[in-house]
């Protein structure tokens, strides 16, 4: 299967997953999990979810698709202290575990970035105990709406999933994930959704700020001037389009993620 990673693991991409948490993106999980939890958290890349988790479980298996990857995860549980997660490298689509593991297997923003998110699911689900829970979140690209309107920012999203799906990723996975955790045979499915909302002026420069850099410098910059997509040009004009919507006073963004919760039979 595909190692591409649309975006890459610069500075700039870091700095956006390294603010995720357990509370701004897994509450949806959270009410589920008990103390003696064994969990598998899948594409936990710098693995401050993770960590947050390990210290509602158990134990968490970590995995990430290379050792480079897993490294960023091992650097976080090491710089918290956190010593009940497992590290193993590992490909979701054939995960090198036992059937009926794991109480819980999650993964949060891995199946838009995946090439067969239906296997990937039955593998989740096959690793996972009889009564157990898969958890999934992933963001939805084509649902992001913002105010105010530049238009670069319209090129940015336009680029964006044409790359993503170049790569063969399915950007727009939010409202899908449903379909396929049904098409992976699941059928006790619990589906939410929750955002993620950058209006004020100290968030909004952080996510504006992280966009105008990750435009210009991560690995889909690189993807899309090599591809003919775009010239470097076009990405400075993105950037400043970015930046340009981060000053504005009225400001605002909102991000959608489609969210499942499955009971494995």
């Amino acid at each position: 299967m595909s190692r591409t990673y649309t975006h890459g693991h610069h500075e700039s991409v870091l700095r956006s997953h390294r603010s995720r948490t357990a509370e701004n993106s897994a509450a949806y999980l959270l009410p589920h999990l008990t103390p003696a939890d064994r969990l598998l958290d899948v594409g936990a890349g710098p693995g401050t979810i993770t960590a947050d988790l390990a210290g509602r479980v158990a134990e968490v298996t970590a995995t990430e698709i290379g050792t480079d990857e897993l490294g960023l995860t091992r650097a976080t549980a090491a710089e918290r202290g956190v010593v009940n997660i497992r590290f193993e490298v590992a490909d979701v689509h054939s995960l090198p575990f036992e059937d009926n593991t794991f109480d819980v297997a999650h993964a949060h923003q891995v199946l838009q970035h995946v090439p067969d998110p239906v296997q990937a699911l039955r593998e989740m689900a096959r690793v996972t105990k009889s009564g157990g829970i898969v958890a999934v979140r992933d963001s939805d690209y084509a649902g992001f709406i913002w105010w105010p309107q530049p238009p670069a920012l319209d090129r940015w999203l336009d680029l964006y999933r044409t790359a993503a799906r170049a790569n063969g990723g399915e950007p727009d996975a939010g409202r899908r994930l449903l379909s396929w955790a049904h098409e992976a045979g699941l059928t006790d499915v619990t589906a939410t959704s929750a955002t993620w909302c950058h209006a004020d002026p100290e968030s909004r420069a952080w996510w504006g700020g992280m966009w105008a850099d990750r435009i210009l410098n991560s690995g889909i910059a690189g993807q899309l001037v090599e591809s003919g997509l775009a010239t470097r040009a076009d990405l400075e004009e993105i950037s400043d389009g970015w930046r340009e919507w981060a000053a504005s006073p009225d400001g605002w963004i909102s991000i959608p993620h489609g969210e499942l919760i499955i009971r494995v039979p």
